[in-house]
């Protein structure tokens, strides 16, 4: 199906386009009022994301609402270990709990990894053929996973964590065995990927989200090489545009910027001009610090405009993390139309 508005695709494959494209991480979610009136009839967070019907009415529902660029699917970076034989809760107002945890090589060798693990997850896929159909060729749909550290870091430790002092001592104290839990892990995660490519994934999203809480030896060690394989897999199998998101690696921009991404996201904390003297002429995607939107609307849009200005193009608008829940869909309606009302100066 033809895309009617292909912005973000060729944003992200480097082409000159007439303004960056927007949209935001966390879109879809408690900051919209249809998002929240949904939830409360249901049991909770799994089974939203686990009823692909559902999962598509609110994937769509910032398409509706704003209008951005892209929807990206309703899910969540977890199911790929639940899909190994990790199961985990969603607990209100305290996130993932895995009841579970990996503590040895014997819990690791007893993960589906492959095929096996990324089979699991049917309900992901027929969530992505559902949204397709409602899309109807408006906008492109994003597809994502979790980056193995960042996959690895919940499986270890259980839980959500400032330090994640557990997980990396699991890769201090047994850094053979954390590679090969790395290893089933970005295995399953390329079958993961490739399969919601093939159900109409049209860009692919990597969100390590701990990235910042390992040194740059360490990171250098325990996550870009299973960064560099997965993008290696998508780039060797299909022509779909990937995103590197690694939270607070400002570090690292040169490692990312030689694996086979299209995109690089940042936080807020990075500024654009070094960023770019690090990533050559990767597109770059963010970086507005989400807690901007808590200003008046006039403040958002002298801030958007500068954001954009300093990029100069190559540059997908969105923020440095996602939306918080008690963010005004006014002040977001703002962001977005001051990013759709921007022209670039073409040369």
């Amino acid at each position: 199906m033809k895309l009617q508005n292909d912005l973000l695709i060729r944003t992200a494959r480097g082409e000159r386009v007439e303004r960056p494209p927007v949209w935001l991480m966390r879109q879809a979610g408690r900051v919209l009022p249809q998002y929240r009136a949904l939830r409360a009839k249901l049991s909770g967070f799994k089974e939203l994301v686990e009823t692909p019907q559902l999962a598509a009415e609110v994937t769509v529902q910032p398409i509706d609402e704003w209008e951005v660029d892209a929807a990206i699917i309703f899910s969540d970076i977890l199911v790929i270990p639940e899909a190994m034989g990790l199961t985990y809760e969603m607990v209100e107002k305290r996130g993932p709990i895995f009841p579970q945890t990996i503590r040895s090589r014997a819990d690791i060798e007893g993960l589906l990894t492959d095929d096996d693990a990324a089979a699991q997850l049917q309900y992901v896929y027929d969530a992505l053929d559902a949204t397709k159909k409602v899309l109807d060729g408006r906008v492109p749909l994003i597809g994502f996973a979790g980056a193995p550290w960042t996959i690895l870091a919940y499986m270890v430790e259980g839980s959500g964590s400032k330090t994640f002092s557990r997980a990396k001592h699991f890769l201090y104290s047994e850094p053979e065995l954390a590679h090969l839990l790395l290893d089933k892990i970005t295995r399953a995660t390329t079958g993961y990927l490739l399969n919601k490519i093939r159900h109409g994934a049209d860009l692919i999203q990597l969100f390590d989200s701990w990235a910042g809480i390992l040194s740059p030896a360490q990171y250098g060690e325990f996550a870009v090489p299973y960064l560099h394989r997965i993008t290696a897999a998508i780039a060797t199998a299909t022509n779909t545009p990937v995103t590197l998101f690694a939270k607070n690696a400002w570090f690292a921009l040169d490692q990312l910027a030689a694996t086979d991404c299209n995109v690089i996201g940042l936080d807020w904390n990075t500024e654009p001009d070094f960023a770019r003297s690090r990533v050559g002429d990767k597109v770059l995607q963010g970086n507005l610090d989400p807690c901007q939107l808590y200003a008046d609307h006039e403040q958002i849009v002298r801030a958007t405009g500068k954001m954009i200005e300093a990029f100069n193009g190559r540059h997908i608008v969105n923020l440095g993390h996602g939306l918080y829940p008690d963010m005004e869909v006014e002040k977001v309606r703002t962001f977005v139309n001051t990013v759709k009302n921007f022209r670039y100066t073409q040369k």
